[in-house]
């Protein structure tokens, strides 16, 4: 069924109607959780899902299969993400006559970013170069099959500072055939409310779904807000940085917040459907239903669902708990959760603007003095790293500097911890009166002069693992078992199970290591072709590694950096 006609139902009749978006997971196993966590999903009812799609199509297979098993097996109507951006005419004409086939009745047409913001970028199609262009496409050759969608930004959209202009594109999408607005996240409500009364003062009266997104963990919602360029109410961030060491209750303050935005909404401005942003996590989605009271838990509900038919990895009456902690791409590679959203279709990454941050570097010693700068906090961002370096990470901050000046670049690390009180204003975490534990670990690139050196010197010690790979796919270990999980964080609470935030392990790393030099090559991008900037950062991403080295030993704090720097 097409969205258009369902929100038409629900505004007529005033009922207050919820649907959910997902992500493609990076890796299989997350993929098949995912499915089978859209089965017990679908007992909250939505009243459809969507799907989002990677940039240039590289989540393609997995974001069709996802609306076609949901449709085909659950019984929910689907909306499929489609970008345009760096996808040719040939890509999109697959994409559309798949969804077709698949019986795939609704489009979210958007035009996708540019690599990170690249000054010099063209268009892979010319005929493709804004969301319009999309839309019209849709319009000229599937005539109505397709309900579309079109996005909307509150605040702005980066890449058009003036808010006049962008209402005027969304008003010209409208009037090129798409039939809804669906907005990207926001958490100021009444920023939304007066560009929605803007949004209906310029003629634009089709429905608009406010994009809710619950928040996950503190430093994801610290992420996600940076990424994005949103606006917070200075209220709600004290509150936030006020128990931001404790995950559950930042995440209770997250559903408690989404239940008051979509509240005053539904009874101030009669909007009756809200998009909420699942993350691939249940919990909060569930918890925002009940508070609303549109949704009642139904005895049984998990022992009469559908069976997917991909493995399940935990027992599914547990099932909605076990990563509701995500830690991104250090995270379980079994989570459903695991890997990077698309934000609403709107992905603005950090290497934008890399020459008013970064400069142009044209030597070695250049990006050395860069990591440098990072760790010392002189500048406050890298590709790798979008804020700057975290509290914790103080203890260790000599010792990083002295890796980085030798020319061990590193992106991530952590100092051990040995039973620390999970209210330690710097290394604290989860619910009082637990304790938490971490061991040492350093994540950097270095040349492929050098890689040979380190492995042989840290390969020394047993208690001692690591990976490393470079962009070649070549890849050295010492762990032998390729399915190893090193949990490397972990907590203690009062009557709950250990819980793992913190997992490297050989899958996920190899899954991080696409983005950690593509990375590379976005801000190669930023520079003038040809110039010594480019073929710097392009030399670099060919001939470095990417190496991740663990300590098991988190009674010693000093020895891993002692060993590196031996």
């Amino acid at each position: 069924m097409k969205v258009i006609d369902k929100l038409n139902k629900v505004n007529s009749n005033r009922d207050l109607s919820y649907s959910f978006e997902y992500f493609p997971p990076k890796t299989d196993l997350g993929f098949g959780n995912l499915i089978d966590r859209l089965g017990r999903m679908a007992h909250l009812e939505p009243n459809f899902i969507s799907c989002t799609w990677g940039t240039g199509g590289s989540s393609q297979k997995y974001s069709l299969e996802l609306c076609s098993t949901a449709q085909r097996q659950y019984g929910l109507d689907t909306m499929m993400h489609l970008t345009c951006t760096n996808m040719g005419k040939d890509k999109i004409d697959s994409a559309l006559k798949a969804a077709q086939e698949a019986g795939i009745r609704n489009i979210l047409a958007l035009r996708g970013d540019p690599p990170r913001g690249h000054e010099y970028w063209t268009p892979t199609d010319t005929d493709f170069s804004h969301a319009i262009d999309l839309v019209r496409y849709i319009r000229q050759w599937y005539g109505d099959y397709f309900c579309i969608g079109v996005a909307g930004y509150p605040e702005g959209h980066i890449d058009c500072p003036n808010q006049d202009q962008e209402m005027n594109y969304l008003k010209a999408k409208i009037e090129a055939g798409a039939d809804f607005v669906m907005t990207q996240l926001f958490y100021d409500t009444d920023i939304f409310i007066n560009w929605l009364h803007t949004c209906r003062e310029i003629g634009i009266q089709v429905p608009i779904i406010p994009g809710i997104m619950p928040i996950p963990t503190y430093q994801s919602f610290r992420r996600m807000i940076h990424l994005c360029n949103i606006k917070v109410p200075k209220k709600m961030m004290m509150d936030l940085d006020a128990i931001k060491s404790d995950d559950e209750k930042v995440k209770e303050y997250g559903v408690q917040l989404a239940v008051s935005m979509i509240q005053r909404l539904y009874k101030e401005e009669g909007i009756c459907h809200f998009h909420i942003s699942t993350l691939n996590l249940e919990r909060s989605t569930r918890l925002i239903l009940e508070a609303l009271q549109i949704h009642k838990p139904k005895e049984k509900e998990y022992s009469n669902r559908i069976l997917s038919p991909w493995t399940v990895v935990h027992d599914p009456t547990r099932a909605e708990l076990w990563d509701e902690f995500p830690n991104g791409r250090y995270g379980d590679s079994r989570s459903p959760a695991y890997g990077e959203h698309t934000f609403s279709g709107s992905q603005i990454l950090p290497t934008s603007q890399a020459i008013s941050k970064w400069g142009q570097p044209e030597s070695i010693q250049d990006l050395t003095e860069l990591f440098v700068k990072y760790i010392k906090g002189e500048i406050h961002s890298l590709p790798w790293c979008e804020e700057s370096l975290q509290t914790e990470s103080e203890t260790i901050r000599q010792r990083l500097i002295e890796m980085n000046q030798r020319g061990y670049w590193t992106v991530s690390s952590q100092p051990a911890v040995n039973g620390v009180s999970s209210e330690d204003p710097i290394y604290g975490w989860g619910p009082k009166g637990g304790y938490v534990y971490q061991k040492a670990f350093i994540e950097f690139f270095v040349s492929d002069q050098h890689i040979d050196s380190i492995l042989n010197r840290i390969s020394k010690d047993k208690s001692i693992s690591y990976y490393a790979i470079n962009q070649k796919d070549d890849f050295r270990t010492n762990i032998s078992d390729p399915d190893a999980q090193n949990t490397v964080t972990w907590g203690v609470f009062p009557c709950k199970e250990i819980i793992q935030s913190t997992i490297i392990e050989r899958l996920s790393f190899q899954a991080w290591k696409d983005e950690a030099f593509e990375l590379w090559t976005e801000w190669e991008e930023e520079y003038p072709t040809h110039s010594k900037s480019q073929k710097l950062l392009k030399e670099v991403k060919e001939t470095y590694w990417l190496v991740n080295v663990v300590h098991h030993d988190f009674h010693k704090p000093d020895f891993l950096f002692n060993l590196i720097l031996s």
